[in-house]
This record gives C-alpha cells, structure tokens and sequence, in this order.
C-alpha cells in the first residue's frame, strides 16, 4: 500500500492563480523521492495539501491507505511530518530536548520511551551534544537539524523536508546528505521540495519535476537529469557535475561527487598503469 497517494489534486488561490491542475502523485514505502520546479511550479502548494494545511478543491489525497482531508494537521502527524523551510516556524521551547519532545508528548509518549526516542532522534542528527542547550544559541544549520531530531521522534511513515539546504553552507549540506542516506538505508520514506539539485543527485533516487502546476517528468534521478532539454523548460538545471560530463560526451554522466570522484580515481589508475606490454 502507498504511503502517499495523491490522484487528480486541482487547487487555485483566491486570486485566481491556479496552483495545482490535476496533479496526480504515487510514493511508496522506502522511496526518497525529491520534487522540483521554479517558484511557483506547485511544489509548496502540493506539500501543503499533505497535512491539510491547504484544502483541495478537487481531488483525492490517501495518508497511508485513509482519506487526508477532513483530518486535523495533529491527527496526521503521527503519520506525516514536515520539516518546514525556516526553524523559527517550528522552534518554541527553551532546551532543544524538550523541543525534540515536544510532539512525542502531544503524541501521549511518557517515562523511558519519550527518553529513548528522543535520545535516538539527537543521536542520528549528531546533537546529542546539545540536548540542554537553548536551540538560538546553536548555528542555523543546528536548529535546522532541531526540527528534522523533533519529526524523526514521533516515527511518522512519512518525512517531508521543505528546502531543508537553504541558507546552508557546505559541510551543514554534507552532513544533511548523510542523514537522509542513513534514514533510506533504514527504511525511512522521504519526500523532499527542493532547488538544490546536487543535493537530490546525492541523495534521492526519484525525482518528479513540476511545472504550472503540472506533473510534467517522474522518474529515477538519473533518467531525469539526461533530459535537459525538458528540463530546461522548467527551468531546472541538472546537478553541475551532469552538465559538465555531458558536455564532455561521457556515455554514462554523472549526477553525484561520489560519481565523480570513483571516475577520477579510475582515470589515474589507468594512467599510472602506463601502456601494456607489446602495445
């Protein structure tokens, strides 16, 4: 059964914008799924869909096999959680502990299990460190990490992460990159809305770009980032490393570092070998 199931989703604002024109959306369990667009493309507007924080008009949403709208926002975070953009939009307690704890209270946890799941919830952002401290005296990459440790406690099926690399310098980046791989190595389902399309290539395997509130392109991170001319129409770029293999006319380009550096290391090892005898 699908985590998320989203079918035929039309929604337009007040002013007439149409947001959404009948965007239709399948994510699975285990799946790290990244969705892409240029401002206004229906990413935000979608994801608030998921949690009710927006209503649809016309359309169908199913949270775990049961009907989204109608249901609170606390109602479904126990099986929905995102991660918003900005931690000033989630950050309120005094110690980061008793914000990572917050929900799980809300959730009716107690005693050692609140403890053990906060505990691990610190542990797999790596802020076990900072558990006492106020969450405004660590670095924006810190509470970032905060609101990620406060969804991860309350286990929901699902995690959405709302431009989770904004305003993150490089290594707050590397270590976002590690915890969603650790997360997908676990099972976890993640679905993130994003700009950053090296970050997708590092980490997720699904990507589903939009464009006028359309589904336009869903598919495995590298068969979408070999259609740049589609891509183009959207006005999303492929990942800097894809774009420079391409241009060199690499029969298999690459969409991540780590792609990148295994093929550097082969190219010295060729070299350094040096011709065969007899050649």
């Amino acid at each position: 059964m699908p985590i998320l199931e989203v079918r035929e989703l039309f929604f337009a604002y007040p002013n007439g914008v149409r947001a959404l024109n009948g965007v239709s959306l399948v994510v699975e369990p285990g799946e790290a799924v990244a969705i892409v667009g240029r401002n206004g493309s229906g990413k935000t507007t979608l994801v608030k869909h998921f949690n009710n924080l927006l209503t649809a008009q016309q359309g169908t949403i199913l949270v775990n096999g049961q009907p989204g709208v109608g249901r609170e926002p606390a109602e479904l975070a126990a099986t929905l959680g995102i991660v918003f953009q900005n931690p000033a939009d989630q950050i309120f307690q005094s110690k980061v502990r008793d914000e990572v704890g917050f929900g799980l209270l809300r959730l009716g946890a107690s005693g050692s299990e609140l403890k053990r799941r906060i505990q691990t919830a610190l542990d797999i952002v790596g802020l076990a460190w900072a558990s006492e401290l106020h969450p405004y005296d660590l670095t924006l990459t810190d509470r970032k990490l905060i609101c990620l440790a406060s969804i991860l406690a309350m286990e929901p099926a699902l995690i959405v992460l709302d431009e989770p690399t904004t305003a993150q310098d490089q290594l707050g980046i590397a270590r976002l990159v590690e915890i969603v791989r650790l997360l997908h190595s676990q099972g976890r389902t993640l679905v993130t809305i994003t700009h950053d399309m090296d970050f997708v290539a590092e980490a997720f395997q699904r990507v589903v770009v939009m464009r006028d509130g359309q589904v336009i392109l869903d598919g495995p991170t590298a068969s979408v980032f070999q259609q740049p001319k589609l891509l183009e129409s959207t006005y999303v770029k492929p990942p800097a490393l894809t774009r420079l293999s391409q241009r060199l006319g690499l029969v298999e380009p690459f969409f991540s570092i780590s792609q990148t550096a295994d093929w550097v290391q082969a190219q010295l090892e060729q070299t350094s070998a040096g011709p065969t005898r007899g050649q």
